[in-house]
């Protein structure tokens, strides 16, 4: 039988007093931080959008003292400068040499489809909070992927049905972001709006990166009654103030990043009297957005848009569902399990829950473009509640259609 001596009788003293210490400790303090991807973008014409991402993502984290579920948040941020193959490198790395727990971003939804075959290979729940990219969430519906905000048509089926109905609006011409957002989100106003009466007499395509509108602003007919714009980060300030330039011949309905508040904050008169719509806009009364929009002007000194409400939701539905597996992050089928039933009380949107494909149903507002107290703001004049990607169509004979693109639906009345 060994002796024993009392160095032996010391070093298990240290071991068990050691042992006990580490008992002692809050449960954080023992498990390795939940490690988060940030996909943002900081070049190019996104790069404001991506600024307002990061702002929102920041709010989320500092509001919850950088935890979730009892655990420390390692927020690893990469920029995608918006590329899609840029993008496809960033998630790789996160993935692979990160070893993230989960992935919020990226922010286009180009960048979105780039990587989706990749995310649905390695299997890492992924959170957009602002790729409104529509078929992945429908027709080629990710496992791995829920969204924090609507699809790119969500929204505008909402505004093609007041421009017919409400504004009486019937010939318009469409202009907006050549590629999948811009494409996507015309279709959506452009089928609401010929379902409705309406007809989109001329579609124009300026690429995301132009220089200069004036090209384009110059073809547009001004025998209309409207001109539909859908563009995204800085390209509404470009465009509003190119257009306003050209005399503004006729009034502009928007796509809702066309006047984000991010970007509105660098508009002037260009802008006052644009109708659009959206799920956020600072103004909204719903539960929680009144203090979240005086927290992001008291830390930024400016309104919360369309990016930072994305990322912070985005930001809060991973916190719902770390908290329901309770902070067992390392198993990801439960907590994709737990991010498809979401459902947050108050927030950005106030009450928002996700469909059966992991999209949110939201109520989307029409809003005018005011002066008020000093700045401009989106003034709610019509809310939509509870509407989904669906809009009014039934599900099934929706997802039997083609995906919406520049070319679908058809454009049948273009030249009338």
């Amino acid at each position: 039988m060994p002796t024993l001596t009392k160095r032996t009788v010391a070093c298990s003293w240290l071991a068990a007093t050691a042992l006990s210490a580490l008992a002692a400790l809050p449960a954080a303090a023992q498990q390795p931080p939940i490690k988060v991807g940030f996909m943002t973008v900081r070049s190019g014409a996104l790069a404001a959008g991506g600024k307002q991402m990061e702002q929102g993502m920041e709010y989320c984290l500092a509001e919850r003292n950088g935890m979730m579920g009892g655990r420390k948040v390692e927020l690893i941020t990469v920029d995608t400068a918006g590329q899609p193959a840029t993008t496809k490198t960033r998630a790789q790395e996160l993935v692979e040499r990160e070893r993230v727990n989960a992935i919020i971003g990226p922010l286009a939804a180009f960048e979105a489809l780039a990587i989706d075959d990749y995310i649905r290979q390695v299997g890492v729940p992924v959170i957009s909070p602002s790729a409104a990219a529509e078929d992945l969430t429908q027709r080629k519906q990710n496992p791995w992927f829920v969204r924090a905000v609507g699809t790119s048509a969500q929204a505008n089926h909402a505004l093609g049905e007041y421009a017919a109905k409400d504004l009486k609006l019937k010939r318009v011409v469409t202009i907006g972001d050549d590629f999948a957002f811009g494409h996507e989100a015309t279709a959506g106003f452009q089928r609401a709006f010929e379902d409705n009466g309406g007809k989109v007499v001329q579609k124009l395509w300026p690429p995301l990166n132009v220089a200069d509108y004036g090209s384009y602003i110059s073809q547009i007919r001004t025998d209309v009654d409207a001109v539909y714009a859908a563009f995204a980060g800085g390209n509404g300030l470009r465009f509003l103030q190119q257009y306003a330039e050209y005399g503004a011949p006729v009034k502009v309905i928007a796509q809702m990043t066309t006047v984000d508040e991010g970007i509105l904050k660098s508009m002037g008169k260009e802008a006052v009297g644009v109708i659009s719509s959206g799920w956020y806009t600072a103004t909204q009364d719903v539960p929680g957005n009144k203090e979240f929009a005086a927290g992001i002007r008291a830390k930024y000194g400016a309104d919360p848009g369309y990016y930072t409400a994305g990322a912070y939701a985005a930001c809060a539905f991973l916190d719902a569902a770390v908290k329901a597996v309770d902070g067992k992050v390392e198993d990801k089928q439960a907590l994709m399990k737990a991010l498809r039933s979401v459902k947050l009380e108050k927030g950005p949107y106030g009450e928002v829950t996700l469909d059966e494909y992991g999209n949110p149903i939201m109520n989307v507002t029409i809003r005018k473009t005011e002066e008020k107290d000093g700045r401009l703001q989106n003034v709610v004049i019509k809310t939509y509640p509870k509407v989904t990607q669906f809009w009014i169509y039934d599900p099934k004979a929706f997802l039997a259609d083609p995906v919406y693109s520049r070319d679908y639906p058809p454009a049948k009345n273009l030249g009338q």
